[in-house]
């Protein structure tokens, strides 16, 4: 049986307003799932203003500006409840959060971010860049054989809740990249980071590439829309 998706492009929303709807859809199927109810899954991409995030288990020293210089560049900051380090959000960014039932899928945390990152991988294929995973890290990499030119394009953290998934990912389109100056990027002091456009060498549009990566991550996980 096919699995149904429903997606939701929520356009340019604040970090804290789409981590409020999150949970709220989160919560929505935790609740129907007890009572022995089915949703379809959900798929949100969205674009946040300049905001850093921090994961629970994160270092707050990875964050390498105080409150007044976050003022002053008009960022925003949250320690959030996913999983992972600290990154950076802004425009140019994809930002997908799925709401998923890993159950359905029969699968665990960490096959789901497994897909994730297979979804963006192969989104990363259709415009010809190689990439992959980078041994005792999450995310998207590019040049993992290259100690001096190892980068990351895109970011991964989630949080699961009675087999129910929220955040997500966030994948470097046309990021404006200084402001990874100013964070430790998921803790490392020393990998690079990158974006779509910096690596095809011209400007891509959010919107050429969110019909393929939405593709990509239907066909990883056996959906339909």
């Amino acid at each position: 049986m096919t699995l149904q998706a429903k997606y939701i492009d929520l356009g340019i929303i604040k970090y804290k307003d789409a981590w409020d709807y999150q949970e709220s859809l989160q919560t929505e199927r935790i609740k129907n799932k007890l009572a022995g109810s089915s949703d379809e899954e959900v798929i949100i991409f969205c674009e946040h203003p300049h905001v850093y995030t921090l994961g629970k288990s994160g270092d707050e020293t990875n964050l390498l500006l105080d409150y007044l210089q976050l003022a002053a560049k008009n960022v925003e900051f949250f320690r959030t409840n996913r999983g992972g380090d600290i990154t950076y959000h802004g425009p140019g960014q994809i930002v997908g959060y799925p709401i998923f039932d890993l159950d359905k899928f029969n699968i665990g945390i960490k096959k789901y971010i497994y897909n994730l990152e297979e979804s963006i991988i192969g989104c990363l294929a259709e415009f010809g860049i190689a990439s992959e995973r980078l041994a005792g890290a999450t995310g998207v990499w590019l040049d993992v054989g290259n100690p001096q030119k190892v980068r990351k394009i895109a970011a991964i953290g989630v949080k699961i809740s009675r087999g129910i998934s929220m955040h997500g990912f966030a994948f470097n389109i046309s990021t404006d990249l200084t402001y990874f100056n100013h964070i430790n990027p998921c803790g490392f002091t020393d990998k690079a980071v990158t974006s779509l456009s910096k690596e095809l060498g011209r400007e891509v549009h959010l919107e050429e590439v969110k019909p393929i990566l939405l593709k990509s991550i239907l066909d990883i996980y056996g959906l339909k829309r």
